[in-house]
């Protein structure tokens, strides 16, 4: 599913709590409850159809189908590696999380801090499974994805290699809560591969669904340390790791016996020296004063021309996410959030700590209207002062037919035979429905059909919005982006809101890769002309408003 079908979907589950902390969305629609309920039911032991026991589920590159790391792998049960597995002994404890044959030490030093909170240790890790009564071969673990907590079953077949677990594993060899714990997150990742290096702050985002941010030592603020002391006081979970500047440096050893490339859990905190301290330097000024308070504006792109950034991240890279910290003064501040890569579409989650009590909403239009051109002026131009060249085939067409009208199948067998011709444009065609739109927008005598100079009015109005679109199609793909198509429609006269245009892409565009052809793009604003041109000839009060009745509702939206 897209980002932008994916965001009505998921609008909806939360208006029902759906992904919340108490309740979290199923992952794979995998019902943990009642599939556990199903194989006690049956006497059998779960697998995972969408998890396999399988090389897929292992890799793509050095641990591949065929590859020689994945030769004599073996998938097996705790119950078949030892006698009397347990899901904890003694509880949960950083000597729990032992790095295998994977480069995961980023996701072992996030799991190691989050054996230090019990409370976020057992959101993710729910206490309620274990290998004794009740035992049906499938757990669930819980983290946080991109705005909502999902719920991610697996069964309990795990990789090993001459009888002992391939990856993660606990001291003692019959504790297994680690080793499933990374399987849980191997399979929301895709394969344990996709686990080979990363971020502990992905990690620990992802365990809380908390706001991340990383320093760099070089370039850390005066009073990093201050920073660091009031998060263990809050009981944030911490990590740290030396980079290195070549391959012969990884797993070099530091004077202070650390392994460079490694990551680890920070536990706590002690200062041992003084350093001066400075205050940061990222104040500036605020949101301009014609935009104080005003909530319903959208920005256009002559005010980021004129307007420079206050405060920005530090490093504009293409990580999963970016974090700063700012401090600024009491105010009102745009926050624009960008692609690492310019005219690029891609969902998105802002979030905003502050220490004192804040509010945000989206910016928007002030307004939502439509303005459109005088057609009177087309209506009374002279025939010869149309390109000829341009609807020869229409006029052989009208020939053919000894003068008379045409209706939606010969407007459709006309556009289609033109567009067709061309090369720099892509369409799949003009369709019925959008031919039968056009015919009820442009027939001015309600007789369902359109005259020659009905027809070459139409034809101007597909001429401009023929320039609109390839004016706006940036990439020159013939196709049109969300970002590219709110613009071009914008320029087609239309000003909508960010929840109209998120309707129009979801409904005309592929929703695949949410790119629009030009026949859609034709359909979308032949459309919106039509619904505002009713709108606009209805009675309204002195707010706005029309009132009407169930027969004036279906005469209009069947017309």
């Amino acid at each position: 599913m897209s980002g932008m079908a994916l965001n009505i979907q998921r609008s909806r589950q939360r208006r029902d709590g759906i992904g919340s902390s108490s309740s979290a969305s199923k992952f794979l629609r995998q019902d943990w409850q009642a599939l556990r309920e199903h194989c006690l039911q049956t006497g059998s032991l779960f697998q995972d159809p969408a998890f396999p026991a399988a090389p897929s589920s292992l890799g793509f590159k050095e641990l591949a189908p065929g590859s020689y790391k994945t030769r004599d792998v073996m998938w097996r049960r705790p119950r078949e590696i030892h006698s009397n597995p347990q899901f904890f002994i003694e509880g949960a404890t950083r000597t729990d999380i032992c790095q295998g044959a994977l480069g995961d030490c980023w996701l072992l030093a996030a799991i190691a801090s989050l054996t230090l909170n019990k409370d976020i240790l057992h959101r993710v890790v729910p206490s309620d499974q274990s290998f004794g009564p009740g035992y049906a071969g499938i757990f669930h673990f819980q983290f946080w994805q991109f705005g909502e907590w999902v719920d991610v079953v697996i069964d309990d077949r795990l990789p090993t290699k001459d009888d002992e677990l391939l990856f993660v594993h606990s001291a003692e060899n019959n504790e297994f809560w680690s080793a499933l714990l990374e399987k849980a997150y191997a399979k929301l990742n895709g394969c344990y591969e996709a686990l080979s290096g990363g971020s502990t702050t992905e990690g620990f985002e992802d365990f809380t669904g908390g706001v991340a941010e990383w320093y760099e030592l070089k370039d850390a603020p005066a009073n990093l340390f201050q920073i660091i002391q009031k998060a263990v006081q809050r009981g944030s979970l911490m990590g740290c790791s030396i980079d290195i500047t070549s391959a012969a440096e990884t797993e070099a050893v530091t004077r202070q016996k650390l392994v460079k490339g490694h990551a680890y859990s920070l536990t706590g905190a002690e200062q041992v020296g003084r350093e001066s301290e400075r205050e940061p330097s990222r104040r500036r000024g605020r949101v301009p004063n014609e935009y104080k308070g005003v909530s319903n504006v959208h920005l256009p792109k002559s005010y980021f021309q004129t307007h420079g950034s206050r405060v920005r991240s530090e490093s504009f890279i293409n990580l999963r996410e970016v974090s700063t910290r700012f401090k600024l003064p009491p105010g009102e501040y745009l926050i624009v959030p960008s692609t690492f890569e310019p005219q690029k579409n891609g969902d998105f989650a802002l979030r905003v700590f502050t220490e004192n009590r804040s509010q945000t909403e989206p910016l928007d239009v002030d307004e939502i209207k439509a303005t459109f051109d005088e057609e009177v002026t087309a209506l009374g131009r002279n025939f010869e002062d149309f390109d000829w060249g341009l609807i020869f085939q229409v006029e052989n067409y009208f020939s053919l037919i000894q003068g008379q009208e045409i209706s939606a199948f010969g407007l459709q067998r006309i556009l289609n035979k033109v567009v067709s011709s061309r090369s720099d444009i892509k369409t799949d065609g003009f369709g019925l429905e959008t031919c039968r739109n056009m015919v009820n927008l442009m027939d001015k005598d309600g007789n369902g059909q359109l005259g020659l100079v009905e027809f070459k009015t139409l034809w101007d109005k597909i001429q401009k919005f023929l320039k609109i679109y390839k004016k706006n199609d940036l990439d020159q793909s013939g196709t049109m982006s969300s970002t590219e198509m709110r613009a071009a429609v914008e320029e087609a006269g239309f000003h909508l809101n960010n929840q109209l245009s998120q309707i129009i892409v979801s409904r005309y565009s592929d929703l695949d890769n949410l790119t629009l052809d030009f026949d859609n793009f034709v359909s979308c604003l032949i459309r919106l002309e039509a619904i505002f041109k009713m709108f606009y000839s209805l009675p309204k009060d002195e707010d706005g408003v029309i009132e009407l009745n169930v027969n004036q509702w279906l005469s209009l939206v069947m017309g």
